[in-house]
Protein backbone atom coordinates (compact mmCIF):
# COMPACT_ATOMS: atom_id res chain seq x y z
CA UNK A 1 0.00 0.00 0.00
CA UNK A 2 0.92 3.64 -0.55
CA UNK A 3 1.85 5.14 2.64
CA UNK A 4 3.14 9.01 0.51
CA UNK A 5 0.94 11.47 2.24
CA UNK A 6 1.77 14.12 -1.09
CA UNK A 7 -0.45 11.16 -2.81
CA UNK A 8 -3.48 13.55 -2.58
CA UNK A 9 -6.58 10.54 -1.84
CA UNK A 10 -8.99 11.20 -0.17
CA UNK A 11 -11.93 8.58 0.56
CA UNK A 12 -15.29 10.07 1.87
CA UNK A 13 -17.25 7.78 3.23
CA UNK A 14 -21.19 9.52 4.04
CA UNK A 15 -24.28 7.72 3.58
CA UNK A 16 -25.45 10.56 1.98
CA UNK A 17 -24.81 10.74 -1.59
CA UNK A 18 -25.85 14.06 -2.17
CA UNK A 19 -23.05 15.74 0.44
CA UNK A 20 -20.26 13.07 -0.36
CA UNK A 21 -20.58 14.31 -4.07
CA UNK A 22 -20.71 17.73 -3.31
CA UNK A 23 -17.72 16.98 -0.95
CA UNK A 24 -16.04 14.87 -3.80
CA UNK A 25 -16.62 17.91 -6.18
CA UNK A 26 -14.69 20.53 -5.01
CA UNK A 27 -11.98 18.57 -3.79
CA UNK A 28 -11.25 17.12 -7.03
CA UNK A 29 -11.98 21.02 -8.29
CA UNK A 30 -8.54 21.36 -6.02
CA UNK A 31 -6.88 18.88 -7.41
CA UNK A 32 -7.57 15.80 -5.20
CA UNK A 33 -8.25 12.26 -6.23
CA UNK A 34 -11.76 11.41 -4.61
CA UNK A 35 -13.36 8.04 -3.73
CA UNK A 36 -16.74 7.81 -1.93
CA UNK A 37 -18.32 4.82 0.35
CA UNK A 38 -21.68 4.93 1.54
CA UNK A 39 -20.96 3.18 5.30
CA UNK A 40 -18.37 2.15 7.41
CA UNK A 41 -18.01 -1.65 5.97
CA UNK A 42 -17.96 -0.88 2.05
CA UNK A 43 -15.28 1.40 3.20
CA UNK A 44 -13.27 -1.60 4.71
CA UNK A 45 -13.23 -3.49 1.66
CA UNK A 46 -12.14 -0.64 -0.75
CA UNK A 47 -8.85 -0.23 2.35
CA UNK A 48 -8.04 -3.73 1.56
CA UNK A 49 -7.19 -2.75 -2.02
CA UNK A 50 -5.91 0.98 -1.62
CA UNK A 51 -4.97 3.04 1.12
CA UNK A 52 -5.63 6.87 0.86
CA UNK A 53 -3.55 9.56 2.26
CA UNK A 54 -6.78 10.89 4.25
CA UNK A 55 -10.28 9.42 4.99
CA UNK A 56 -13.19 11.90 5.94
CA UNK A 57 -15.73 9.83 7.38
CA UNK A 58 -19.22 11.53 8.58
CA UNK A 59 -20.20 10.49 12.19
CA UNK A 60 -23.79 9.19 12.04
CA UNK A 61 -24.43 6.91 9.96
CA UNK A 62 -26.55 3.32 10.20
CA UNK A 63 -24.44 -0.22 10.44
CA UNK A 64 -21.31 1.66 12.32
CA UNK A 65 -20.97 5.03 13.26
CA UNK A 66 -18.30 7.31 12.44
CA UNK A 67 -16.51 7.06 16.34
CA UNK A 68 -16.30 3.52 15.67
CA UNK A 69 -15.39 3.05 12.05
CA UNK A 70 -12.16 5.78 13.45
CA UNK A 71 -11.55 3.28 16.24
CA UNK A 72 -11.07 0.37 14.21
CA UNK A 73 -8.50 1.84 11.63
CA UNK A 74 -6.77 3.26 14.58
CA UNK A 75 -6.68 -0.59 15.72
CA UNK A 76 -5.13 -1.84 12.79
CA UNK A 77 -1.69 -1.85 12.11
CA UNK A 78 -2.08 -1.87 8.15
CA UNK A 79 -4.33 1.14 8.31
CA UNK A 80 -3.47 3.35 11.89
CA UNK A 81 -1.27 5.74 9.50
CA UNK A 82 -3.93 7.26 7.58
CA UNK A 83 -5.14 10.73 9.36
CA UNK A 84 -8.99 10.63 9.63
CA UNK A 85 -11.31 13.73 9.74
CA UNK A 86 -15.13 13.40 11.17
CA UNK A 87 -17.62 15.38 10.26
CA UNK A 88 -20.31 16.09 12.36
CA UNK A 89 -23.38 18.47 12.59
CA UNK A 90 -23.17 17.52 16.74
CA UNK A 91 -21.65 19.93 18.97
CA UNK A 92 -21.86 18.52 22.28
CA UNK A 93 -18.40 18.64 24.42
CA UNK A 94 -18.99 14.65 24.66
CA UNK A 95 -18.47 14.17 21.40
CA UNK A 96 -15.33 15.64 21.36
CA UNK A 97 -14.33 13.25 23.96
CA UNK A 98 -15.97 9.78 21.53
CA UNK A 99 -13.20 11.78 18.48
CA UNK A 100 -10.39 11.68 21.37
CA UNK A 101 -11.68 8.02 22.49
CA UNK A 102 -11.70 7.01 18.53
CA UNK A 103 -8.37 8.28 18.09
CA UNK A 104 -9.72 10.62 15.54
CA UNK A 105 -6.87 13.37 13.78
CA UNK A 106 -9.39 16.19 13.02
CA UNK A 107 -13.11 17.37 13.81
CA UNK A 108 -15.25 19.57 11.93
CA UNK A 109 -18.54 20.58 12.60
CA UNK A 110 -20.70 20.89 9.63
CA UNK A 111 -22.07 23.15 8.19
CA UNK A 112 -18.34 24.00 7.16
CA UNK A 113 -16.75 26.04 4.42
CA UNK A 114 -15.14 24.73 1.86
CA UNK A 115 -12.09 27.04 2.25
CA UNK A 116 -12.00 25.74 5.91
CA UNK A 117 -12.13 22.16 5.34
CA UNK A 118 -9.13 22.33 2.49
CA UNK A 119 -6.93 23.95 4.87
CA UNK A 120 -6.96 21.94 7.72
CA UNK A 121 -7.09 18.89 4.83
CA UNK A 122 -3.25 20.51 3.58
CA UNK A 123 -2.63 20.65 7.50
CA UNK A 124 -3.03 17.46 8.28
CA UNK A 125 -0.92 16.38 4.82
CA UNK A 126 1.64 18.12 6.12
CA UNK A 127 1.56 16.25 9.83
CA UNK A 128 1.38 12.60 8.16
CA UNK A 129 4.70 13.50 6.42
CA UNK A 130 6.18 14.99 9.70
CA UNK A 131 5.17 11.91 11.06
CA UNK A 132 6.00 9.67 8.49
CA UNK A 133 9.90 10.93 8.27
CA UNK A 134 9.92 10.42 12.40
CA UNK A 135 8.73 7.27 12.24
CA UNK A 136 11.34 4.89 14.01
CA UNK A 137 13.58 7.73 15.11
CA UNK A 138 14.03 8.66 18.67
CA UNK A 139 12.33 11.54 17.79
CA UNK A 140 8.79 10.25 17.58
CA UNK A 141 6.22 11.49 20.10
CA UNK A 142 4.95 7.58 21.90
CA UNK A 143 1.19 7.17 22.42
CA UNK A 144 0.20 7.58 25.67
CA UNK A 145 -2.94 6.44 27.46
CA UNK A 146 -4.85 8.62 29.83
CA UNK A 147 -7.87 8.29 31.81
CA UNK A 148 -10.09 11.11 32.38
CA UNK A 149 -13.79 11.75 34.06
CA UNK A 150 -16.03 14.38 32.23
CA UNK A 151 -19.86 14.62 32.19
CA UNK A 152 -19.67 11.99 35.11
CA UNK A 153 -18.31 8.89 33.17
CA UNK A 154 -14.85 7.96 32.61
CA UNK A 155 -13.26 7.89 29.51
CA UNK A 156 -10.14 6.06 28.54
CA UNK A 157 -7.73 7.81 25.94
CA UNK A 158 -5.29 5.99 24.14
CA UNK A 159 -3.47 8.31 20.97
CA UNK A 160 -0.20 10.06 20.73
CA UNK A 161 -0.04 13.31 21.63
CA UNK A 162 0.15 14.32 18.50
CA UNK A 163 -3.35 13.21 17.74
CA UNK A 164 -4.00 14.48 21.01
CA UNK A 165 -3.71 18.16 20.39
CA UNK A 166 -4.35 17.87 16.40
CA UNK A 167 -8.18 17.54 17.03
CA UNK A 168 -7.99 19.82 20.46
CA UNK A 169 -6.76 22.47 18.12
CA UNK A 170 -9.10 21.53 15.47
CA UNK A 171 -11.50 21.75 17.31
CA UNK A 172 -10.90 24.58 19.38
CA UNK A 173 -10.60 26.36 15.50
CA UNK A 174 -13.82 25.71 14.77
CA UNK A 175 -15.44 26.88 17.61
CA UNK A 176 -13.31 30.32 17.35
CA UNK A 177 -14.69 30.33 13.59
CA UNK A 178 -18.16 29.73 14.74
CA UNK A 179 -17.89 32.63 17.42
CA UNK A 180 -16.84 34.99 14.75
CA UNK A 181 -19.68 33.83 12.60
CA UNK A 182 -22.41 34.49 15.22
CA UNK A 183 -20.72 37.65 16.37
CA UNK A 184 -20.92 38.65 12.72
CA UNK A 185 -24.73 37.57 13.07
CA UNK A 186 -25.35 40.01 15.94
CA UNK A 187 -24.08 42.91 14.35
CA UNK A 188 -26.07 42.16 11.10
CA UNK A 189 -29.16 42.11 13.81
CA UNK A 190 -28.13 45.22 15.37
CA UNK A 191 -28.48 46.90 12.47
CA UNK A 192 -31.48 45.51 11.27
CA UNK A 193 -32.92 46.12 15.00
CA UNK A 194 -31.79 50.38 14.45
CA UNK A 195 -33.65 50.05 10.93
CA UNK A 196 -37.05 48.70 12.91
CA UNK A 197 -36.70 51.69 16.24
CA UNK A 198 -36.51 54.55 12.83
CA UNK A 199 -39.88 53.60 13.16
CA UNK A 200 -40.55 54.30 16.07
CA UNK A 201 -39.52 58.17 16.18
CA UNK A 202 -41.35 60.91 14.76
CA UNK A 203 -42.05 60.27 11.00
CA UNK A 204 -43.62 63.15 9.30
CA UNK A 205 -46.20 62.66 6.69
CA UNK A 206 -47.77 64.36 3.88
CA UNK A 207 -51.87 65.29 4.87
CA UNK A 208 -52.72 65.24 1.87
CA UNK A 209 -50.42 62.80 -0.49
CA UNK A 210 -49.26 60.51 2.33
CA UNK A 211 -45.90 60.37 1.05
CA UNK A 212 -43.42 59.98 3.76
CA UNK A 213 -40.30 62.43 4.87
CA UNK A 214 -36.86 60.25 5.33
CA UNK A 215 -33.82 61.92 7.01
CA UNK A 216 -32.35 63.41 4.16
CA UNK A 217 -35.54 65.62 3.47
CA UNK A 218 -36.80 63.55 0.71
CA UNK A 219 -40.59 62.40 0.49
CA UNK A 220 -41.47 58.79 -0.35
CA UNK A 221 -44.12 56.97 -0.76
CA UNK A 222 -45.51 54.96 2.17
CA UNK A 223 -44.60 51.21 0.89
CA UNK A 224 -41.67 52.37 -0.51
CA UNK A 225 -40.31 53.37 2.92
CA UNK A 226 -41.12 50.88 4.88
CA UNK A 227 -39.62 47.88 2.38
CA UNK A 228 -36.27 50.57 3.05
CA UNK A 229 -36.96 50.84 7.19
CA UNK A 230 -38.39 47.35 7.70
CA UNK A 231 -38.03 43.80 6.99
CA UNK A 232 -41.56 43.77 5.91
CA UNK A 233 -42.95 42.46 3.00
CA UNK A 234 -45.39 44.56 1.26
CA UNK A 235 -48.97 42.91 -0.07
CA UNK A 236 -50.88 45.31 -2.09
CA UNK A 237 -54.88 44.87 -1.35
CA UNK A 238 -57.74 47.04 -1.46
CA UNK A 239 -59.17 48.16 1.84
CA UNK A 240 -63.12 47.91 2.22
CA UNK A 241 -63.56 51.88 2.28
CA UNK A 242 -61.12 52.14 -0.15
CA UNK A 243 -63.50 49.10 -2.52
CA UNK A 244 -66.90 50.99 -1.84
CA UNK A 245 -65.65 54.34 -3.37
CA UNK A 246 -64.48 52.94 -6.15
CA UNK A 247 -67.68 51.22 -6.63
CA UNK A 248 -69.47 54.20 -6.41
CA UNK A 249 -67.01 55.86 -8.75
CA UNK A 250 -67.51 53.48 -11.06
CA UNK A 251 -71.30 53.76 -11.20
CA UNK A 252 -71.18 57.38 -11.20
CA UNK A 253 -69.14 57.43 -14.45
CA UNK A 254 -71.70 54.56 -15.87
CA UNK A 255 -75.00 56.66 -14.87
CA UNK A 256 -73.31 60.33 -16.47
CA UNK A 257 -72.66 58.17 -19.74
CA UNK A 258 -76.08 56.68 -19.89
CA UNK A 259 -77.11 60.52 -18.56
CA UNK A 260 -75.25 61.56 -22.30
Amino acid sequence: MNRDPENKHILIVDDSITQAEQLRYFLEQAGYKVDTEIDALKAFKFLEKQSPSIIISDVLMPLMDGFEFCSKIKQDKNLNHIPVMLLTALSEPQDIIKGLESGADNFIIKPYQEDYILSQIEYMLANAKIRLLSKGSSSQIPDMGIEIYFAGKKHYIMSSQLQILDILFSTFEVYVRKNKELMEMNRELAKKNDRIKALQGLIPICANCKKIRDDDGYWQQVDYFLELHSEADINYSICPECSRTIRLNENSIKNNKKSE
